[in-house]
């Protein structure tokens, strides 16, 4: 039954019919019985690969130019403010994205060293950032027994987290 099963699908049709053109639609929001395969590709990288500053990366959805391959040619160049709050933004992206690279890449010393600075960085930056403005997660909303997180604006409050 299986192989049955498999050669219907090899060759273009679901199990329970046969697909013909009118069937070859994705209207209905299922994959249609003509979708052909696909072949991901996903670049290797190698130990030591050259990367954006952070402020580029987190724009450009990668830290590394070599995974930076952009969709039908569209690339995003516009960076962020260079506010506290874009910098912990992007601190924290960078973080994600070596510890991703050291996933599999555990031994590239400059990497877990990058990695440390970029984590000191980034708890400095947030103890900063919160002491001046408020918390920026829930999680860190109550202090000294009060419930803070609706009393100050919201990180994502553009406008009202302006600094001076």
């Amino acid at each position: 039954m299986e192989q049955q099963i498999l050669k219907t699908i090899l060759a273009g049709a679901t199990p329970d019919r046969t697909c013909v053109p009118p069937d070859c639609a994705d209207w209905e929001g299922e994959l249609p019985c003509c979708a052909p395969l696909a072949n991901p590709y996903v670049p290797f990288q190698n130990e030591n690969s050259k990367r954006y500053t952070i402020e580029k990366g987190l724009v450009r959805g990668t830290l590394f130019p070599g995974l930076d391959l952009p969709y039908l040619g569209k690339v995003n160049t516009e960076e962020k403010g260079n506010s506290g709050l874009a910098e912990l933004q992007a601190l924290a992206f960078a973080l994600n994205e070596l510890g991703l690279y050291l996933d599999t890449h555990a031994d590239d010393k400059e990497a877990a060293e990058l990695f440390q600075s970029y984590a000191d960085l980034y708890h400095e930056g947030f103890v900063a950032f919160q002491v001046k403005n408020g918390p920026i997660f829930q999680l860190s909303a109550v202090q000294n027994g009060s419930y803070l997180w609706t009393h100050d604006p919201w990180p994502w409050d553009c406008a009202a987290n302006q600094e001076e």
